[in-house]
Parts: structure tokens; C-alpha cells; sequence
């Protein structure tokens, strides 16, 4: 039987179950993105685009899914706390897809500033939620952000009103917590109106030694001169499968920074779908991963310059070692008005072993003539000519190894916005080439 086809039933048998545990701004999606999950499939090796990963053999395994919102017996402030100093945010939770309700921040937002559940803001303001969701993210053409839609229940929502700026930064957990296998199918909503600010942290932490099967769709909308960082930090487990889809929507002079940054993994397909449909625009798309053991990352990314006077920077690195695989796919679109763009694209990669892979496939595609566009790709080993410096200076060749590779991924770091969070990363990455970060240290496994 086909992996497809018991989505399917599953979706058929439970239809009115997943509806009845949901709003009716997301129901109103979901027999439409069904139609498309039947019509598409899952994305197939054959396809240009996945010729990576195999999507179907991923969601082949039987996960549970909690479609009844059965409540998780956990509280995250007893397995999280983060240890980041001097970054004071306002903390919210996703347990596995469902948004945790108790224990809420106690933080004075400017007035008409909402952060918290998809749901039940689908439910307090059905007409603007209705505006947006699932406008960037089509699901006509992908079958898993077409699997996500139909079964997606609940998420998470951060609404910024016009001339508003949050200072205290937000940041959500999200914590895959069961005593078995288990799917997730989370979804995220940023709708940040003209001359808006805000930053938003979002982590990723898997807590037991199950499987944990995740879909997850971010779609941001950023208004004219919206200012909006969203970083995305995966320090989850080598049997969490995770498959991103992140969208984001720039008006006129609006700045977005997207920073992603795997730290611990199983499978990661994590793809950025970025249109610029406001002169003045500017994007800074980075990425990074740290991958050994037989740990994955696919990365694919589309910018679409579809006016004039607009600005993307893109860099992604990884860092392999033992038999991990990486893939990177990215394009720059830049339509035949985009005159005056400056588009840049640079993918590197540092293979330390000869088991490690790396594919990389940079694209430029340009039909405007006045334009700044560059693109490029390297990948390698350690400098060895650096290394015997450093050896001969009485560093050890393992030290200096390690130096040489969190010296290669700080650039990415760099872009961070926010200093106690570029510091507390910089340890982090550390920790991890030195092999003492599984999960982040204060997380802790407890017993269901």
C-alpha cells in the first residue's frame, strides 16, 4: 500500500473529529487540501527537488496522531528552562502540535498584540485570520504542506498592529512529548502590519526515545516597513523526522531576517519560500547544521524578486562528519521589472570525513538587466595548511580541528539580532563540535 493512502483513510474515517477539535477558519481548508494531498501524492526521488530525501519512506511508519486533544500529562516549565543569560522573552509552548494554554507569560503587551493559539485567535477574529492563512503557503503544488493543512488543528499566532514595536523578543518551545511513535502537524501564522517590529525564537527540543514525525508550515506576512526576525533553532534528536515549510510575504521596505540553525536532528527537509513584492524590500535568509552519525539535512530555497530596488543575502553552511548527508537546492528568481536588484547566494560546506556527502545546487535566474546577482558554492575538507600552523603552536590536532570549525560557522551566527542570543549560540555550537550537546542542557527527560 501506498504511504499516501493511509493518510487518507485516516483523514476520511476522522474528518469530523479533526473539525470538532479545530476552528472553522482552518476546517474551511482542509477537503480542498485533501483533493491536492490525493491529486499530488508525496513528493517523489524522481523530482528534481527531493532528489534526496525520500519523503513517502519517511511517512511510511505508523505514528499515532492525538486528533481528539486527549491533554499531554506534562508541564514544559518542568522539562524546560532556558538557559540563555541575559535574554529575557516572553515564553509560550507547543506540546507535540496542540498550543499549551496554562501557565501563560505574565507580560504586558503594546495594545492589540496577540501571541498565543491559532485556534482560538481563528476564533476571535475569523475575518483576519481568514485574510491570511494559507495564502503563502499553497498547497496546491506540495502534498506535504497539503498533508499539514487538512490535519493541522492547531498552532500558533503572533499579530503585531500598525506602528507597533514589541521589545522583549518571544519564543516559542516546541517539545515533542509521548510514550510512542508519534506524528505532529504543527502550523505558525506571523502577520506583522505596516512600520511593525518584533523577534520571535522558535525551538525545537524532542523529549523521549521514541520517533517523532513532524510537519511543520510558518507563513509571514510582512507589511510595508515591517521589521521582523524569526530564528529557528532544531536541537531535537536523531529520531525526530522534521519537513518545514516557511513562507514569507515582504511588503514595500520591510526587513526580515530568517536564521535556522540545526544543532541535533534525525531527517530535516527545510524549505524557504521568500517573495519580495515591495520596492525597498530586504531579506537575510542564513542557515547552518552540524551533522554527524548518519544525520540529514535538506535545505531548498526560492527568493522571488518580483519589483524593483529590492535586497536578498543568503549563506548557508553545514559541517559534516561520520556518514550525515546534506543537501542544499537554492534560486533566485529575479523577474523581468526587478531592475536594481542586489541578490547574493553562497552556500558552504566542510565535509570531515570521506563517508560525510554533500550535494549543492546553487541557481541564478535573471531577466532583468540592471541587476547585482552573485552566486556560489564550496565544498571541502579542513584547511590543512591551518592546521599544521596551529599544531605547531602548540595546539593540540584535535583543538585545533575544533577551532577551525566553529570558526567556519560563525559568520551565520554573526546575522543573529540579538546579542545575549549570537553569545549563548556561539557556546552552544561549541558544545556541539566538542560532542557534549544531545539536547539543551536543561532539558530533562522525565517519566509519563
Amino acid at each position: 500500500m501506498r504511504a499516501e493512502q493511509s493518510y487518507i483513510d485516516l483523514f476520511t474515517q476522522y474528518e469530523d473529529l479533526i473539525c470538532k477539535h479545530s476552528s472553522p477558519v482552518l476546517n474551511h481548508f482542509r477537503k480542498d487540501a485533501f483533493e491536492a494531498f490525493e491529486r499530488l501524492g508525496f513528493p517523489s526521488l524522481k523530482g528534481e527537488d527531493y532528489k534526496y530525501t525520500d519523503v513517502a519512506r519517511s511517512f511510511a511508519p505508523d505514528y499515532g496522531l492525538n486528533l481528539s486533544r486527549k491533554p499531554v500529562p506534562v508541564n514544559p516549565e518542568d522539562v524546560f528552562c532556558c538557559d540563555v543569560p541575559n535574554l529575557s522573552t516572553s515564553l509560550y509552548f507547543i506540546v507535540n502540535d496542540s498550543f499549551y494554554e496554562r501557565n501563560q507569560p505574565n507580560v504586558v503587551f503594546p495594545p492589540g498584540v496577540f501571541a498565543g493559539s491559532l485556534k482560538s485567535f481563528a476564533e476571535q477574529h475569523p475575518e483576519l485570520v481568514s485574510r491570511y492563512y494559507g495564502k503563502a503557503a499553497s498547497f496546491s503544488k506540495d502534498g506535504v504542506i497539503a498533508l499539514n493543512t487538512m490535519l493541522a488543528q492547531d498552532g500558533f499566532v503572533l499579530y503585531v498592529p500598525e506602528g507597533v514595536k514589541v521589545e522583549r523578543p518571544i519564543q516559542l518551545i516546541n517539545i515533542f512529548r509521548s510514550d510512542r511513535d508519534l506524528m505532529a502537524n504543527r502550523r505558525m501564522l506571523v502577520i506583522m502590519e505596516p512600520h511593525s517590529e518584533a523577534r520571535l525564537l522558535v525551538c525545537d527540543h524532542s523529549i523521549d526515545d521514541v520517533k517523532f514525525l513532524s510537519t511543520q508550515v510558518v507563513e509571514i506576512f510582512a507589511a510595508e516597513g515591517a521589521y521582523f526576525d524569526f530564528y529557528d533553532l532544531e536541537e531535537s534528536s536523531v529520531s525526530t523526522t522534521r519537513f518545514s515549510s516557511l513562507h514569507v510575504e515582504q511588503g514595500a521596505s520591510s526587513n526580515v531576517l530568517v536564521d535556522g540553525i540545526t544543532l541535533n536532528n534525525g531527517l530535516s527537509r527545510n524549505n524557504y519560500y521568500i517573495d519580495l513584492n515591495g520596492e525597498g524590500a530586504q531579506t537575510y535568509l542564513c542557515g547552518m547544521s552540524i551533522l554527524d552519525r548518519e544525520q540529514q539535512v535538506d535545505t531548498y530555497t526560492y527568493i522571488n524578486h518580483a519589483v524593483p530596488h529590492c535586497t536578498s543575502n543568503e549563506l548557508f553552511k553545514n559541517v559534516l562528519n561520520d556518514r550525515s548527508v546534506g543537501a542544499f537546492s537554492g534560486r533566485i528568481y529575479v523577474a523581468k521589472d526587478a531592475q536594481k536588484t542586489q541578490a547574493y547566494q553562497n552556500n558552504r560546506n566542510l565535509c570531515m570525513t570521506r563517508e560525510a556527502r554533500m550535494f549543492s545546487k546553487p541557481q541564478l535566474e535573471i531577466y532583468a538587466d540592471d541587476v547585482k546577482c552573485s552566486h556560489g558554492m564550496t565544498t571541502g575538507q579542513i584547511d590543512e595548511n591551518a592546521l599544521f600552523y596551529m599544531q605547531s603552536r602548540g595546539i593540540s590536532k584535535e583543538e585545533a580541528r575544533l577551532m577551525l570549525s566553529v570558526a567556519f560557522t560563525s559568520d551565520v551566527i554573526d546575522h543573529v539580532r540579538l546579542d545575549a542570543l549570537k553569545s549563548r549560540l556561539h557556546e552552544l555550537v561549541e558544545k556541539r563540535f566538542r560532542g557534549e550537546l544531545a539536547r539543551c542542557s536543561t532539558c530533562h527527560k522525565i517519566k509519563m
